[in-house]
């Protein structure tokens, strides 16, 4: 029927249904196919390294599998209007290492007073490299006025101009040096009365739960005489070259002044006086662990002999610690 004026009584929408069906059954002659669906794109949380496009649709199940290639709709398609969903699994997190090793094999036999030298030495860079002195230890040496043998007089007033001297950071300064003296003198005496297997350097917190723990490891050397050993300062060059190949120092952080405690290993019968024994002392499981394994090795590469006298009385070997706390110091602070 129609109303007044020519119109047709039909609504809006059955028109708009009578226009789409048309279309469908023109799209069906042309093409022989019946047009497919629109794809749907399965919901679900987004995950990082996931890649979606296409549109979305709220009546997708949500129980959809997630594939390498997943292709979600809900009828027949031309591959065309494929959708490809890649999904990049994030590989799981490593598990930060309990501790670092460096490993420096010397070409040839080394003397006793070069243990003792590879130990002083490495103390003197933990020290500085973890800011528990403001300069080298020679430089703060000639800082303080006690000139070492060998620094030239122009690097000391260089030094002065940098860091001004104070009341407050020359007593520091005085106190540290002081401590630190002590220790060599006496790590000097137990490497000329026993065989030191190794030697650990505590940072912060206690002995038995330090923040930062440095280990000296020498039971892999093999001591010889002055004349058929290597030079001692040809040694502590290939130390330090190996420890800045390593790289071991630029990952961490900034840490406050710490107290600094040694520990040394060496015969229970040595009959050192100075250092106290620790008899039931264990390497503390806490805490960031940096080793460094010193070996002696021959010209064709082969390990030369370790000490046997350590391995096979290892029960004979007790730890030893220092009686004094290295307190470190910053200028200005």
């Amino acid at each position: 029927m129609l109303r007044e004026g020519g119109h047709s009584n039909r609504s809006e929408f059955e028109k708009q249904q009578m226009a789409a069906k048309h279309e469908g059954n023109e799209t069906e002659g042309a093409s022989g196919c019946v047009p497919s669906q629109l794809p749907v794109l399965c919901p679900g949380p987004l995950v990082p390294g996931v890649s979606l496009s296409g549109p979305t649709s709220d009546s997708a199940a949500l129980s959809a599998p997630l594939s390498a290639d997943l292709s979600c709709m809900a009828g027949a398609a031309p591959e065309s209007d494929s959708i490809a969903v890649t999904v990049a699994l994030a590989s799981s997190p490593v598990a930060p290492t309990a501790g670092s090793a460096v490993s420096v094999a010397f070409p040839g036999l080394v003397t006793r007073e070069g243990c003792f030298h590879f130990t002083c030495e490495f103390l003197k860079h933990v020290l500085y490299q973890r800011q528990q002195l403001p300069l080298p230890y020679e430089q703060l040496a000639c800082l303080s006025g006690r000139q070492l043998l060998g620094t030239p007089r122009q690097d000391e007033d260089v030094i002065r101009k940098v860091y001004p001297r104070g009341p407050d950071n020359n007593k520091k300064c005085q106190q540290v040096l002081g401590d630190l003296e002590k220790v060599f003198q006496h790590l000097e005496i137990m490497f000329s009365l026993t065989l030191v297997p190794r030697v650990l350097i505590l940072l912060g917190g206690t002995a038995v739960s330090p923040k930062e723990l440095y280990e000296i490891n020498l039971q892999g050397l093999s001591v010889g005489g002055t004349k058929e050993s290597l030079q001692t300062a040809a040694c502590v060059r290939k130390l330090f070259h190996s420890l800045f190949l390593a790289d071991v120092f630029s990952d961490l952080g900034t840490v406050p002044t710490l107290g600094v405690i040694v520990m040394v290993q060496g015969h229970r019968n040595c009959g050192i006086d100075w250092f106290r024994p620790k008899l039931n002392y264990k390497l503390p499981a806490r805490g960031r662990k940096l080793t460094v394994n010193l070996s002696c090795r021959d010209h064709d590469g082969a390990t030369l002999s370790s000490n046997a006298e350590v391995n096979s009385a290892s029960n004979d070997y007790i730890w030893f610690q220092a009686p004094v706390t290295v307190k470190g110091f910053r200028y200005f602070s």
